[in-house]
């Protein structure tokens, strides 16, 4: 029935154009949907990540291990577990059944990004701050750490061919140099696209830690890598202001029809602002890849270009401060970014317009409520006699408030559904700024302003009360 409400124009727009929402649980630093998206997690500024249930807005599960600022969150593919990495040196993975610590792992270097195997929770990669990525295999209690190079591919000389010692010792020179920025896993998770704070972009075998090829992609530092939902494409974000969206070849036919030195990374779309010369804060992919989305430097709008004719669609206006991590919804029409100065949460969507001529010619929309008198007997499809007692049957049942049905989406029926279990404490899936306590195991939501009004009204309340008692006493002692 509500789809019938609905302009069929605005059902078929593929990205959103107005800032709706607005969410707040401390100051958010990084955000991640999972892969179905229904929950959205948020690393904050403190160490905290909080777990959002998208559909209700509302604080699902909070997660204390860290204790400081939240790099990256990477979502496990049945969406159970989380990884999470920290400026404190460490990455921990979490079971959301119960929100325990599934490992810990510390690094000798701050982690700038990490990210979970797609098909095996127990093993993530994880680039540090001036030291060498390592591969970590977390299987066992003590955590197996494999150094992957970041210097790039070079191709071994033919026997014929002569080697320079001086040009050898000052292109190992050069090597050295190298740092890995970023990696992520392809999407079978058999190879690591590394990222280089030369612009160099490695392929890396995830078994033998192994690097297959090397290209030279640009001149500065690339800042992050994030891989399309196809698993074919990747999006590349660099100092240089240049947005790259790379056509890669399928690395599943390695040793078949497709050899290491016939790998080719092609440049599909080059997107950037020429006239302001703008720097990218975050970027990423829509939910069908279709389009390409990018936060500003010290600017509020978020650019969306479509990748068919690499052409800029639209620039989403934003509020007023600058926004750090942008994401865009699985599987719908939805963005939400955080501002870096306050941390809230800002969500954009389609909001849809109802058209009640739909359901009735003679139906129309009017400029305020007009009463309506309706017949005796209009609404009345059974006997009372039948609805009274239907009432009264319903009364007698007990709601189920626990069960939670999951919902079948495609090709997520394949995988084993996890669904988050419900809190039942309000103090422990909300946050601690919305709530306050009333009374011995009593709690509610603080309304807007209320801070306000506890620091200045309570206390004149108060001083107001004292003075009633004292001119009281005073007058019944002169009596």
């Amino acid at each position: 029935m509500n789809l019938s409400l609905i302009d069929p124009f605005v059902l078929a727009q593929d990205y959103p154009d107005t800032l709706s929402e607005k969410l707040r649980s401390g100051h958010a630093t990084c955000l991640r949907f999972n892969r179905k998206g229904d929950y959205l997690a948020s690393g904050r500024a403190d160490g905290t990540v909080v777990i959002f249930d998208v559909e209700t807005n509302g604080v699902a599960r909070k997660l204390k291990g860290h204790i400081r600022q939240i790099q990256s969150l990477s979502w496990s593919r049945d969406g159970r577990y989380l990884l999470s990495s920290s400026q404190d040196w460490k990455c921990i993975l979490w079971d959301l059944k119960d929100g325990s610590r599934v490992r810990t792992v510390r690094f000798e270097a701050p982690v700038y990004i990490a990210e979970l195997h797609p098909f095996n929770h127990l093993l993530f990669v994880a680039s540090l701050f001036e030291d060498q990525p390592v591969l970590v295999d977390i299987s066992s209690s003590k955590p197996i750490k494999r150094i992957i190079p970041s210097a790039p591919f070079r191709a071994p000389p033919s026997k014929d061919e002569e080697i320079d010692p001086a040009v050898a010792a000052k292109q190992a020179a050069q090597d050295a140099k190298h740092s890995t920025c970023v990696t992520v896993f392809t999407a079978l998770g058999n190879h690591i696209i590394a990222g280089t704070s030369k612009g160099w972009i490695n392929i890396i075998e995830t078994q033998t830690c192994t690097t297959i090829h090397s290209t030279k992609l640009c001149t500065g530092v690339i800042i992050l890598l994030r891989l399309a939902s196809n698993g074919r494409d990747f999006l590349v974000n660099s100092s240089d202001r240049v947005i790259r969206t790379i056509l890669m070849p399928d690395l599943s036919q390695l040793g078949i029809d497709l050899e290491p030195t016939n790998i080719k990374l092609q440049v599909e779309h080059k997107f950037q602002d020429v006239v302001n010369r703008l720097s990218w804060n975050h970027v990423a992919f829509s939910s069908t890849g279709e389009f390409v989305m990018a936060s500003t430097f010290m600017n509020p709008d978020i650019y969306v270009w479509e990748r068919s004719h690499g052409s800029l669609v639209k620039i989403l206006e934003g509020p007023r401060e600058e926004l750090g991590v942008v994401e865009w919804h699985p599987t719908r029409p939805f963005v939400v970014a955080c501002g870096l100065e306050s941390g809230c949460i800002y969500t954009w969507s389609i909001v849809t317009p109802q058209k009640w001529s739909a359901l009735a010619p003679d139906f129309g929309e009017v400029e305020e409520n007009v009463e309506y008198v309706e017949r005796e007997d209009e609404f009345d499809i059974h006997p009372a006699e039948e609805i009274h007692q239907r009432r009264l049957d319903q009364e007698d049942e007990e709601p189920d408030v626990l069960t939670i049905e999951p919902l079948k989406s495609g090709e997520d029926d394949e995988i084993e559904s996890f669904r988050m279990p419900v809190l039942l404490d309000l103090s422990d899936s909300e946050s601690e700024e919305d709530i306050v306590a009333v009374g011995p195991g009593t709690m509610r939501r603080r309304s807007p302003g209320a801070g306000r009004d506890r620091l200045t009204g309570t206390a004149d309340g108060e001083k107001e009360a004292r003075n009633g008692n004292t001119t009281r006493g005073a007058k019944g002692r002169r009596r």
